[in-house]
């Protein structure tokens, strides 16, 4: 089994169980002690799990991850993608963002754009753009989670159901590998489902890392997005979810710069 296959699997046990131990995963993949504790090592410089004596625990879910965290976790993958996300919108049109740090760098990357308008239920990103030329900057009304900046709630969605975008742009906590997109907080998802069902051209942006965590509410399936921005190549399966729903996958390279479409 190769490295990043057992690392998988490591994780994949720790979405059942709340801890592994050192000496039974050597035994169980049949590999020395020392490379268990490098690949815990590795999953935990990652984020993807915390390291114990003798073992690992798996991670209190993302959202009790402080959202500061959780901006810096994957931060140049996140980079990478907002600017390929705003690569495909031009200027002269209409957008709604979501709540989170990958829809952040979206917004950053949007800055040069002009005449466009820009509304969204993340706080943070309408002050980053308060002062950046040609822009209609218009803040989601409802109440506001002070630990991250996001308006939720019913207000939020009446809000949204106002408008007719041209592009809809979110982030999510979880993608699972049949196509499920999810999150964890169901005034959250209510928000972002208002977001997609408003939008002429709907896009996902969200790190490999996503599949590596699980969460209950469901926004959407990947077949009702038409992009999804990664870093990664996701699992076969939610590949041919997408290919299913003509949705494209469209990747980062390495370093950020290409855009690659993933086949079929």
């Amino acid at each position: 089994m190769r490295m990043d296959e057992r690392q998988a699997a490591i994780l994949n046990i720790l979405k059942g169980e709340a801890s592994v131990e050192v000496e039974a995963l050597s035994a169980r993949f049949d590999v020395t002690t020392q490379t268990i504790r490098q690949d815990l090592r590795d999953l935990d410089d990652r984020g993807l799990l915390r390291r114990t004596h003798g073992g690992a625990r798996r991670l209190a879910q993302l959202a009790g991850r402080a959202y500061a965290d959780r901006r810096g976790f994957r931060g140049q993958e996140k980079r990478a993608i907002g600017e390929l996300a705003a690569s495909l919108i031009p200027d002269n049109c209409s957008l709604t963002l979501n709540i989170g740090t990958t829809t952040e760098q979206v917004a950053r990357a949007l800055e040069s754009h002009h005449d466009i308008m820009v509304i969204s239920n993340n706080i943070n990103i309408v002050t980053m753009l308060s002062g950046t030329m040609g822009k209609e900057l218009v803040i989601v009304g409802g109440k506001v989670r002070q630990s991250d900046g996001a308006v939720v709630g019913e207000d939020a969605v009446e809000f949204i159901n106002r408008f007719k975008v041209d592009y809809a742009v979110i982030g999510a906590s979880s993608l699972d590998t049949d196509g499920a997109i999810l999150d964890f907080d169901a005034q959250e998802v209510s928000v972002a489902r208002a977001i997609l069902r408003n939008a002429r051209t709907r896009m996902l942006v969200a790190d490999a890392s996503k599949f590596d965590v699980s969460a209950p509410v469901r926004i959407c399936n990947v077949s009702e997005i038409d992009y999804v921005i990664t870093d990664a190549p996701p699992p076969s399966d939610f590949a041919s979810a997408a290919n299913a729903g003509q949705t494209k996958i469209l990747l980062t390279d390495s370093e950020g710069a290409d855009l690659v479409e993933a086949a079929d």
